[in-house]
């Protein structure tokens, strides 16, 4: 249960916002002795990375997985709490031909020569793509943020067929962009991370995260702020005073609570959350594996059975899908029904939708000499952190709100 702000507002430090980076700040924040109160408009905390019970299956805020391999993540959670369910460490890619399953052989090594099939390009592609993989698997993730840059399009030049096939369709769903003008910067990091660890998802759901995250912080939920200084922040309620203020919402909500600063270009995406009337290993074989579209042809750039995963997510007599589409529509069930119909290879006329997530601005863009770390305080005097402060991503949020953390503790001494 979460803790309530007192009727004294005055305090060390105030958080505006309970997100993945306003609650890592908290955490550092309090274990440094300091007076901490975080502030945040919704219900429950979280931001993104919320779960929801509808009608007796667990739905995430729109697909997210955590990969335990972000170096931030093991250092903040316990991941034996989170009860973690992973997911196949690969990918099937539909084709007009058929399916490819690519499984990582380092990890599955019974799966090498069925692997090694599917696998599209020459052999020097596939010769290529393998050294790449090693090399980003084998160095040190720091040097990557360093190296020369360009879009993740060029840097994956060497193996055209793979770029085109697999890592194209599958990025596009990581950065809810499928222009591959990202940073290749980011990409390496990403492929680096998914290299390294096997995605997975707590067995309770997404919002386990944050809720683990948030014990022991002092949270005033359902309160909106509306004004903000470097010592004060106003919301719908009443007035906090504070020595210091963060600001750890999303960018669109921190360019209106800070006028004047600067808001990077913003990605959005609609996951589709269907409910199929079949046993969860009549689809994939029961393997819990994102599967992608190398053609192109409908809206959803991946789909993926939860329960396949994490049975607690629903009864395995049924198959709970997660599916997501770039941008916020138009898409209609009929097209959504019609492409998983297709990416399956199956009857989907009685799958029942349970939720539909429009993801409004959910993802920052993260585009070619785009930095790694932003300042975490501006010159106004205010700290502010967020996941477009850093990387977009759980890894980023974390590390965001440690370093916002640091620098407030810095000020304060």
């Amino acid at each position: 249960m979460s803790k309530r702000a007192s009727t004294d507002h005055s305090c060390d430090v105030i958080i505006v916002g309970a997100g993945i980076a306003g609650l890592a700040a908290a955490r550092h924040l309090t274990a440094a002795k300091k007076n901490v109160i975080v502030i945040e408009s919704n219900s429950t905390p979280g931001g993104r990375v919320r779960s929801d019970i509808i009608d007796g299956v667990t739905i995430d805020r729109g697909f997210q997985l955590l990969n335990p391999a972000y170096p931030e993540a093991v250092k903040m959670l316990d991941f034996k709490a989170l009860n973690l369910r992973s997911f196949t460490p690969g990918v099937r890619v539909r084709t007009s031909q058929g399916t490819r399953t690519l499984i990582d052989p380092f990890r599955s090594p019974r799966t090498v020569l069925a692997t090694a099939k599917s696998v599209p390009g020459t052999r020097l592609e596939q010769v290529r793509f393998a050294a790449y993989m090693t090399e980003l698997a084998k160095g040190y993730g720091r040097e990557l943020q360093y190296r020369d840059d360009g879009t993740a399009y060029d840097a994956l030049s060497g193996f055209r067929e793979i770029r085109d096939d697999v890592l194209g369709p599958f990025l596009s769903g990581v950065l809810f962009d499928d222009s591959m003008t990202t940073s290749r910067r980011l990409v390496d990091v990403f492929l680096r991370c998914f290299v390294r660890g096997t995605p997975a998802v707590p067995a309770k759901g997404m919002g386990e995260i944050a809720r683990q995250l948030s014990q022991g912080i002092a949270l005033s939920l359902n309160e909106s702020a509306v004004r903000v200084t470097p010592t004060s922040v106003t919301t719908n309620a009443r007035t906090h005073t504070a020595r210091a203020v963060l600001v750890a919402t999303d960018p669109t909500t921190a360019a209106y609570l800070i006028p004047g600063l600067p808001k990077p270009q913003m990605r959005s995406g609609t996951t589709w959350w269907h409910r199929a009337p079949v046993p969860v290993t009549s689809l994939n074989n029961g393997l819990p594996i994102l599967t992608v579209d190398a053609d192109r042809t409908g809206p959803l750039v991946n789909s993926v059975v939860m329960n396949a995963a994490s049975p607690e997510y629903a009864s395995t007599d049924q198959a709970l899908i997660a599916s997501t589409a770039l941008g916020t529509g138009p898409h209609s069930s009929a097209d959504i029904a019609k492409h998983l119909s297709y990416l399956y290879s199956a009857n989907t006329s009685r799958w029942e939708i349970v939720a539909v997530q429009p993801m409004i601005e959910t993802v920052p863009a993260f585009e070619v000499g785009t930095p790694f770390r932003k300042p975490t305080r501006l010159d106004n005097g205010i700290f502010i952190a967020g996941d477009h402060r850093d990387t977009p991503s759980l890894q980023g949020a974390l590390v965001s709100g440690r370093r916002a953390a640091a620098a407030i503790r810095h000020a304060l001494a």
